[in-house]
């Protein structure tokens, strides 16, 4: 599955930037929900290894979630995914970024169609990575928002911006929304330049812009006031003001300028 090299190449471009910080620094807060970069790693970690155990010791991944999910119900889980996942600084960046490697070969070689045991629904082999993939580049967007840096983006970006499409029924879902019974048209610009379309072609329910930017939005990692992106229609911009393609409970967006990078 090209999807597991496009996750360790994600992981890879985090991992370049906070290889040079010191000890101290991965104690830096950044600014989704107060979260460390050392809180980052760990979520990222715990949930890599989740995936490592849901293709390869499903036995001991149902066991994993079965505390994960008596962790939620007493309302500990950051405690629970601090507790399971040790390491911190350096320990924990190379901790995780060997399971990422370990991750993205194993993956390479999986039926992408293969069902996979998961907190919420089971998915596919190719729908798990691809998620991995979401995961680091959505929060390792925190980072590079803390530290002042500008990523390179790559049109690797499309798996995401395909989760979010495929959660377009999702986040209705869980925000009780109605669901419209058409998609928006969604005409992207890829980092490469390449023209991406989606859905069928509309001029009044349609969503234009660069992929980045809906990949920012459906991950909310910014408000999409804070975007370039050209939305025209109702259906649309109940879309963007609630888009979420990641699960769990219903999430908003960052409030307006307040993730936004001048």
């Amino acid at each position: 599955m090209k999807q597991a090299n496009d996750f360790l190449e994600e992981t890879k471009t985090l991992h370049k930037l906070i290889s040079g910080l010191n000890e101290n620094e991965f104690e830096k807060t950044t600014l989704f929900k107060e979260w460390t970069i050392n809180d980052i790693l760990v979520h990222l970690h715990f949930w890599n290894r989740a995936a490592d155990l849901s293709l390869n010791k499903p036995d001991e991944f149902a066991e994993m979630i079965k505390e994960f999910f008596s962790a939620v119900q007493t309302g500990k889980l950051r405690p629970h995914e601090n507790r399971v996942i040790a390491e911190r600084g350096y320990a924990l960046m190379d901790a995780w970024l060997d399971l990422s490697d370990k991750l993205a070969n194993d993956y390479s070689k999986a039926d992408p169609k293969q069902r996979l045991q998961w907190a919420g629904a089971n998915m596919s082999a190719l729908t798990c990575i691809s998620a991995r993939q979401m995961e680091v580049w959505a929060h390792g967007q925190a980072v590079f928002d803390l530290l002042g840096e500008d990523r390179k983006e790559h049109d690797r970006i499309r798996n995401i911006v395909i989760l979010g499409i495929n959660a377009f029924g999702w986040t209705h879902e869980v925000h009780s929304l109605e669901k419209p019974e058409v998609m928006p048209f969604l005409k992207l610009l890829a980092p490469s330049g390449e023209e991406w379309s989606f859905g069928e072609e509309s001029k009044t329910q349609c969503i234009k812009g660069s992929a980045v930017d809906f990949a920012k939005v459906v991950t909310q990692t910014r408000n999409v006031v804070d975007t370039h992106l050209v939305i025209t229609g109702k259906d649309a911009k109940q879309w963007m003001a609630h888009a979420q393609c990641f699960a769990g409970p219903p999430e908003m967006p960052p409030a307006p300028g307040l993730r936004k990078k001048s």
